[in-house]
């Protein structure tokens, strides 16, 4: 039986989510204010199957599809939002699950460290794949799992505040989110980033 680990829906991507996603998606690639579906799996190798019924029930466009070494992950997405929709839900059938099924987040680190000094700044910008995080400002760190909740977070940090995206991971074995900016801000994203996971949204 298939452990339906996460299973999110976005309603519209947020510009630098997006932009981020582009950095690993292999697929096609989504725009701005798309609706999303990220589906984490386990076996991973359950997910193959699992795309192919997405992919055929509602025109969607797989931007994501990776089994690594214990789960298996896939980002669908349209600019329909019913398109979506009715993709997850041919998945959902196909597991014999609902929604409501996948695993609750659960946040294991949730922090703000204010002023950031230039060293410090130096080592996380050599390991980033989005903005640059500068001396003085405040950076917001999370962890959860299941990892693929990362991207609700940002996502819906994003929408609160107007934060830089530093770097998120949501495949392995927990997910893990870098924003930064000036405090005000960051402590905003931080709440809407935490609200979000504790709401469980999908």
């Amino acid at each position: 039986m298939a452990d339906l680990r996460s299973c999110i829906f976005v309603d519209k991507l947020q510009p630098q989510t997006m932009c981020y996603l582009g950095t690993f998606v292999r697929g096609s690639l989504p725009r701005t204010n798309m609706a999303a579906q990220i589906i984490e799996i386990a076996p991973g190798l359950d997910i193959e199957p699992l795309t192919d019924v997405a992919l055929k029930s509602a025109d969607v466009k797989a931007g994501l599809l990776v089994v690594e070494r214990q789960f298996g992950y896939l980002e669908i997405h349209s600019r329909s939002t019913a398109a979506v929709r009715t993709a997850a839900g041919a998945v959902m059938d196909a597991l014999g699950a609902t929604e409501a099924d996948a695993r609750r987040p659960e946040i294991l680190a949730s922090k703000i460290i204010t002023n950031i000094d230039h060293e410090h700044a130096f080592l996380i910008n050599r390991n980033k794949a989005g903005s640059m995080l500068l001396p003085g400002e405040s950076l917001f760190v999370m962890e959860m799992q299941p990892a693929a909740y990362a991207i609700l977070a940002v996502n819906e940090a994003e929408k609160a505040s107007p934060i830089k995206v530093v770097d998120f991971r949501m495949m392995g074995a927990t997910g893990r989110v870098y924003l930064a900016g000036n405090e005000d801000a960051v402590r905003t994203a931080a709440d809407a980033a935490e609200a979000a996971l504790t709401r469980g949204l999908r």
